[in-house]
């Protein structure tokens, strides 16, 4: 066992990114039954639709699974209590300041879990309490830090000023891109591309099969007055850079997204019109597969890179 995986109870040190219109229970159970950590997405869920999700999730797998709540929720005070009322015991929490709800979460016997983008928030979830840090690079796909700095880059600078378990981020769908993050100082990877394009995943079809046809250069961030968010390179995208070239303002921008644009997207399967997220390392995902098979391959690659001796020597 290493410090992840004796953390949260679980088989292999692997998380499941908790992606808005992809992580639903089925994805998260069945992540958590291959011997990962399942998250279910609280950031597209009404209170009570999250309040569905956990009770299918405890149905379908009696192994650990948390939630990913970003902290900019407008319900925010009701997602926690309905996790508290639900009895999950693992949170995960972004997109906000970790003090403000670490300890009222830790109180109630709940491990926790803060996504950062830099050493110095690291520094500060660190001094809020959690329990873990997740230190997602700019090649993620989703919202993302605004600094740019590459998971190649971000990982060790991380694990020199934490002493707290450290799960990376960012690019990683792969065995030996896992062994690769462990390398650099990571104890766990959290992988969000890979597991949006499963078959367990609550996107759309049409979401999962342009996951599977990306190319190196197909996705790009962008909006960053607004949140920074990578997305594919489809006809919203195109509308974006179009409208950057008459140096729009902030008001502009917020009227050109609209609501409800990556669920068109990613959730309804609108190719043209919605707000497609996805990461760099899509470019390396090829098949629409089941969970088990995903982690499974995952394993077996990082196991036989790990017997590669040879190449670490000169």
């Amino acid at each position: 066992m290493n410090k992840i995986t004796q953390l949260f109870n679980i088989k292999y040190p692997i998380i499941q990114g908790g992606m808005i219109w992809n992580s639903g229970y089925k994805l998260a159970s069945a992540v958590s039954n291959s011997g990962g950590l399942g998250l279910i997405g609280a950031g597209s869920m009404y209170p009570e639709v999250l309040r569905e999700h956990i009770q299918k999730c405890k149905k379908a797998t009696d192994k650990p699974f948390g939630v990913n709540i970003p902290m900019l929720y407008p319900n925010i005070e009701e997602i926690m209590n309905i996790v508290v009322e639900e009895g999950v015991k693992i949170v995960f929490t972004s997109a906000g300041n970790p003090k403000t709800w670490t300890s009222f979460l830790k109180s109630k016997g709940i491990t926790v879990v803060h996504v950062v983008s830099s050493s110095v928030f690291a520094i500060k979830a660190q001094e809020a309490g959690v329990d873990a840090i997740v230190a997602e690079g700019f090649e993620a796909g989703g919202h993302n830090g605004r600094d740019e700095t590459t998971t190649l880059t971000l990982i060790p600078m991380v694990r020199e000023k934490i002493q707290i378990p450290l799960i990376a981020a960012g690019g990683i769908a792969t065995g030996r891109g896992m062994l690769a993050a462990m390398i650099l100082g990571a104890d766990g990877v959290q992988v969000g591309s890979r597991f949006a394009a499963s078959v367990e995943s609550s996107a759309h079809n049409n979401f999962k099969e342009t996951i599977v046809s990306i190319k190196e250069g197909d996705t790009h961030l962008t909006l960053k007055e607004l949140a920074p968010v990578r997305l594919v390179k489809n006809k919203f995208y195109h509308d974006v850079q179009a409208l950057y070239e008459k140096c729009p303002s902030k008001e502009d921008l917020v009227s050109l997204l609209g609501r409800a644009r990556a669920k068109k997207g990613m959730f309804e399967g609108d190719l043209e019109e919605g707000e497609l997220e996805i990461g760099q390392i899509a470019g390396l995902i090829h098949e629409i597969l089941p969970v088990e098979q995903i982690i499974q391959q995952m394993i077996a690659e990082f196991d036989v890179a790990r017997k590669e001796k040879s190449k670490f020597e000169f």
